[in-house]
C-alpha cells in the first residue's frame, strides 16, 4: 500500500500527485511498472492497451487499495480518436507500445517499423501540441554493431577492447544492410528518438528517453506450449529455458558471440520512478538503464542455465 508521508523528490521537494497516461501499460515493463505507482505513490494511471491480462490483478476487484486511481482503457493508438483526449488528461504520458521481440524483425518488418515509428508519431506530437510532458521507452539497439564486429575474422585489431566499446558522443552507428529487416527495429527506434529529440529543441517538449538494457522478469515472455502458444519464438532466456524443459540442444546463432547485460525488472523501474518524479533532472536526457557489471555472451547464458538446470535436477 502506497505510504501516507508525504514523498519528496531528490531535491526534497513534496511531489505532487501525476495523472499518466501510460501508452501499452499491459506489456512486460507496464504491468510491473503499474504495480509499483499503486503500491507505493498515489499517482493515478490511465492504462491503455489492447490487452489486460498481465495488469487484471490490479484492476479487479473494486475493494483494492488503489481501486480509483487506475482505469484501462482498451485501445489501438493506430486509429483510435480518444488517444488525444486521454493525453489531454494527463500530466505525464509513458510510451511503452512497440513491437519488440528479435523474433519478428525478420517476420514482420512492416508491423515492426508501423509499430516503433509511425504508431508513435501522434503520441509525440499529441504531447509536444497539448504541453505535456514525454517519457518514451526506446531500447539499447540504437546503437547498431560495433566496429570490432566488423572488422575481418583474421584482423589482430578483433582483440582490442577499444573496438567493441560504443561511445555515446563518438562512436559511428553501424547498422545491417537493407536487406537484413533484422534492423528495421533499431532503426525505426531510433527515427523516432530523433523526432523526439527535435520537438524538444524547436517546439519546448518536455520528454525524457530510456534504453532498457535486457530487462527480464516475471511476465516477460512465454514457454511455447506450456504457458504461451505451441508456435512462435521468444526471447532468449525462454528458449533456453524451453530447450532445458524439453531436454532439447540449446541453439547459438553465430557461435553465441553476442553479448546482453541482464537487469531484473524491479530493479530497473526504479529508475523509472525516480524520472517520473524527477522532472528537473530528467527532462531532455536520455538514459541507458542497465547493469555493465552483469555482462555476459549469449554462450555463458546458455553454459550458466545448463549448469543450474543440471543442479537442480538433483534436488
Amino acid at each position: 500500500m502506497a505510504s501516507s508521508t508525504v514523498r519528496v523528490d531528490l531535491d526534497g521537494k513534496p511531489i505532487n500527485q501525476l495523472t499518466i497516461c501510460m501508452i501499452g501499460a499491459g506489456g512486460f515493463i507496464g504491468s510491473h511498472l503499474c504495480e509499483k505507482i499503486l503500491n507505493e505513490t498515489q499517482h493515478k494511471i490511465l492504462a491503455l492497451d489492447v490487452y489486460n491480462d498481465k495488469i487484471k490483478h490490479l484492476l479487479e476487484p473494486d475493494s483494492l487499495s488503489w481501486a480509483g486511481r487506475i482505469q484501462f482503457h482498451r485501445i489501438n493508438i493506430k486509429h483510435d480518436s480518444r488517444l488525444e483526449g486521454l493525453i489531454k488528461m494527463s500530466d505525464l504520458t509513458i510510451n511503452l507500445a512497440a513491437i519488440c521481440t528479435p523474433a519478428d524483425y525478420n517476420t514482420r518488418p512492416l508491423d515492426t517499423i508501423y509499430s516503433n515509428f509511425v504508431d508513435a508519431l501522434p503520441v509525440v506530437k499529441y504531447c509536444s501540441e497539448n504541453g505535456k510532458r514525454l517519457i518514451h521507452f526506446s531500447t539499447c539497439e540504437v546503437y547498431g554493431k560495433t566496429i570490432g564486429s566488423f572488422l575481418p575474422k583474421d584482423s589482430p585489431l578483433r582483440q582490442d577492447p577499444a573496438y567493441y566499446m560504443l561511445k555515446e558522443d563518438a562512436s559511428p552507428c553501424i547498422f545491417g544492410s537493407i536487406e537484413k529487416q533484422r534492423w528495421s527495429y533499431a532503426c525505426a527506434k531510433q527515427l523516432i528518438e530523433r523526432l523526439v529529440y527535435a520537438e524538444g529543441a524547436e517546439n519546448g517538449l518536455e520528454f525524457t528517453i530510456v534504453r532498457p538494457f535486457n530487462w527480464i522478469g516475471p511476465r516477460m515472455d512465454f514457454i511455447p506450449g506450456v504457458d504461451g502458444p505451441s508456435e512462435g519464438v521468444p526471447r532468449v532466456l525462454a528458449c533456453f529455458s524451453n530447450a532445458l524443459l524439453r531436454r532439447e540442444p540449446l541453439k547459438l546463432v553465430d557461435g553465441g558471440e553476442s553479448q546482453r547485460t541482464f537487469v531484473y525488472i524491479k530493479d530497473a523501474i526504479e529508475a523509472v520512478l525516480l524520472m517520473i518524479e524527477n522532472p528537473s533532472r530528467a527532462n531532455g536526457h536520455i538514459f541507458n538503464v542497465g547493469n555493465p557489471n552483469n555482462e555476459v555472451t549469449v554462450r555463458q547464458l546458455a553454459e550458466m542455465m545448463t549448469a543450474v538446470w543440471n543442479c537442480s535436477r538433483h534436488y
